[in-house]
């Protein structure tokens, strides 16, 4: 019996359970797109498996629905695959742990994938129901959507025939998404000289940090933990000669980083300065965000002597003014949407390793030029330090259609059965429907989801009530005929 046997909707939680426990992280999606695959084939339905591992699963109208207008359902098999620190399941080889809390399903120590993993159950849900009644289905499950959104990029969509989509990919019950934002990745590299060095080698943790997506929560101002540690080691480097040897922080670009390690090598004399000055950044950084982020901490280890391999002072140096220099966050706001992020950047993943430092960036604007502007910027800081950048996953947003049919019927829909009209929104964060958008015709689109919490984190959950409630309104939208009498 599954941990989510007793919870409905009972089909749409038995999927959701049997995706957990199958690995799919980004870049690790060849068995959850095989067992897509397999569903498909056991159910005699209609299944596409392309090279990058995309599936797309068609099923015919059920009697009296042949002449209504197809629709597309889309998600993707992917998700952020993150874990505290001291857990000890390898997500590349291991299903998740996942419980329920209340009205709430999480998993234990590690992020639970209901980002996208819910739009994949909701598919299969339908796909398997021989009582639902609905037009032809056709639907979409894409791969690596949260890297660049490879698999949108990648998929042919040229044997579809339906022109209306309903994007699951969305964490907030009762808005209806119908723009986003575009963006790409940008990795930048800046090469350090090292040395040999004999001294003391200390651990140096900035940490205690929300993190969060960074699409849908860079506006909230939570702390990034790689551009807290550069504030730190420019500090640190200004008074104290020391080399780094190791340098770790964030797991995925478009995830705001939680904790960021650094290991120094100083003379033995500096430790205590060092500690002093940890100190000190920590109690401003804990002012600086009492509100925005409470748990913050800076933590320095035991000093360990010994013969390290690190970069030189004046290197350390370059490194720490690079990284203060590098812009992040909220960049501009939206001056026709009130409330909404235009352009920001997310610092996500920081590492020094093989004499190189490494800092992944997730720019996003809704406006291209202004998005462009933002990747040149980044161009030109690392390259004035003597780095290089390069991009990828560069995607297009996602405009506001005004003419949409499937909008309104959704929308009357939702004020028929909840008595109160949805909030139709433009969101920041990225969605795929601008790639899709650009291979189907005429492309009629409407985003929506559950209520989740904390996606891309380890404190993400997923409502059940309200994954019930989504479910109530998806399968009436289907069985909606397009002139039904109401």
């Amino acid at each position: 019996m599954g941990v989510l046997s007793n919870l409905e909707p009972k089909n749409v939680f038995y999927f959701f359970e049997e995706i957990t426990k199958i690995p799919h992280g980004s870049g690790n999606v060849g068995q959850i797109s095989d067992y897509l695959a397999d569903f498909a084939r056991q159910r005699g339905l209609f299944c596409i498996q392309d090279e990058y591992k995309n599936i797309i699963i068609r099923k015919e109208a059920t009697p009296g629905y042949e002449d209504e207008p197809v629709v597309i359902l889309q998600g993707h098999m992917d998700m952020v695959a993150v874990k505290k620190p001291d857990c000890d399941i390898d997500m590349t080889k291991e299903g998740l742990r996942i419980a329920v809390r209340g009205d709430e399903v999480y998993a234990e120590g590690t992020s639970l994938g209901g980002d996208d993993g819910i739009a994949v159950a909701y598919s299969l849900a339908l796909l398997d129901s021989d009582t639902i009644k609905h037009p032809r289905l056709e639907v979409i499950i894409t791969v690596d959507e949260e890297v660049g959104m490879d698999g949108a990029r990648g998929i042919d969509l040229s044997m579809l025939t339906g022109n209306r989509m309903v994007n699951l990919d969305s964490e907030d019950e009762g808005i209806f998404l119908t723009s986003c934002a575009g963006g790409a990745r940008v990795k930048c590299r800046l090469p350090l000289s090292t040395v040999q060095r004999e001294g003391v080698a200390v651990e140096v943790t900035v940490g205690g940090l929300l993190g969060g997506h960074s699409g849908g929560e860079i506006h909230k101002e939570r702390g990034n933990s790689n551009c807290l540690m550069g504030r730190l080691l420019y500090r640190l480097t200004k008074e104290i000669s020391l080399g780094i040897s190791r340098l770790d922080g964030g797991l995925a670009d478009n995830a705001i980083p939680r904790e960021t390690k650094a290991v120094l090598v100083m003379d033995a004399g500096d430790e205590g300065k060092l500690c002093d000055m940890a100190k000190v950044f920590e109690a401003e950084i804990q002012a600086e965000l009492s509100t925005k982020d409470p748990g913050a901490f800076v933590s320095v280890g035991e000093g360990r002597t010994g013969s390290y391999l690190c970069t030189t002072p004046s290197e350390s140096r370059k490194a720490a003014a690079c990284l203060i220099a590098l812009p992040n966050g909220v960049q501009a706001m939206s001056a026709d949407i009130h409330g909404l992020v235009e352009t920001s950047l997310n610092l996500g993943i920081l590492k020094y390793e093989d004499g190189c430092l490494l800092a992944d960036f997730s720019v996003r604007s809704s406006v291209e030029s202004a998005k462009h502007a933002l990747i040149d910027r980044l161009h030109a800081a690392i390259s004035l330090a003597g780095g290089s950048s390069e991009v990828s996953g560069d995607y297009p947003g996602w405009k506001y259609r005004k003419d949409s049919p499937l909008r309104d019927k959704m929308t009357a829909l939702y004020e028929r059965m909840y008595g109160k009209a949805p909030r139709v929104e433009a969101i920041h964060a990225g969605l795929e429907c601008g790639i899709l958008g650009s291979k189907i015709k005429d492309l009629d689109c409407v985003s929506m989801g559950p209520a989740m919490k904390d996606i891309h984190t380890t404190e993400e959950t997923l409502s059940i009530s309200s994954t019930g409630r989504v479910w109530e309104f998806l399968v009436r939208l289907l069985e909606e005929k397009e002139n039904a009498e109401h």
